[in-house]
C-alpha cells in the first residue's frame, strides 16, 4: 500500500506538464505578437523620411517609434521568460532534456535547481523592468527639478539592482 501511494505521489509531478505546455504556448504567442509589432514598425518607418514631417511632428513620430521599439524588446523579453520557465519546469520536474545536454548552448538554458530557475527568471524580469522604466523615462515630461531628481534616483536604483544581480551570479 505504501509503495503504491509513493509511486502515485512521485508520478503526480507530471501535472507540471500542464504548466510547461501552457508556458511554451504563451511564449510562442508573445514571440508572434512581438514579431508582428516589428513588421508593422518597419512598414511605418518610411514615413520618417517624409518632407512633410517637420519640427515637433518629427520629434513626436521619433518618440513614438522609440517607444514601440522598447515595447517590442519588452515582448521578446517576456517571451524569453516564459520559455526559460517552461524549459526549467520540465527539467526540474519531468526529465533532463537530452538535446540541451549535447548542445553548445546548454549552459544558457540548463536549469539545475529551483534556485537556478529563480535566479535566471529574476534577471530577465529585472531586464523587463529596466525596459519599462526606459519606456516611461522617454515619455516623461520634466516640469520641475524634482522630476529630474526622481529620474536620476530611478537610474541609481536600477544601477544598484544590476550590480547586485551581477554580484550574485559571481
Amino acid at each position: 500500500m505504501e509503495r503504491l501511494f509513493e509511486k502515485a505521489l512521485w508520478n503526480s509531478r507530471f501535472i507540471v506538464i500542464v504548466a510547461v505546455i501552457a508556458s511554451l504556448l504563451t511564449a510562442l504567442a508573445m514571440f508572434y505578437m512581438a514579431s508582428v509589432d516589428v513588421f508593422f514598425l518597419m512598414t511605418h518607418l518610411g514615413e520618417y523620411m517624409s518632407p512633410d514631417l517637420v519640427g515637433e511632428a518629427r520629434e513626436d513620430f521619433r518618440a513614438g517609434t522609440v517607444t514601440h521599439v522598447v515595447e517590442v524588446i519588452d515582448g521578446y523579453l517576456l517571451a524569453t521568460v516564459l520559455l526559460i520557465f517552461s524549459l526549467g519546469l520540465y527539467e526540474l520536474f519531468i526529465s533532463k532534456i537530452d538535446e540541451a545536454e549535447d548542445s553548445a548552448h546548454s549552459k544558457v538554458l540548463a536549469i539545475n535547481s529551483l534556485d537556478d530557475l529563480k535566479a535566471r527568471l529574476g534577471r530577465v524580469v529585472l531586464m523587463i523592468l529596466i525596459v519599462n522604466f526606459f519606456e516611461h523615462a522617454i515619455s516623461m515630461d520634466f516640469h520641475q527639478p524634482m522630476d529630474l531628481l526622481a529620474l536620476a534616483g530611478g537610474i541609481g536604483i536600477i544601477a544598484l539592482a544590476l550590480y547586485f544581480s551581477h554580484a550574485d551570479s559571481h
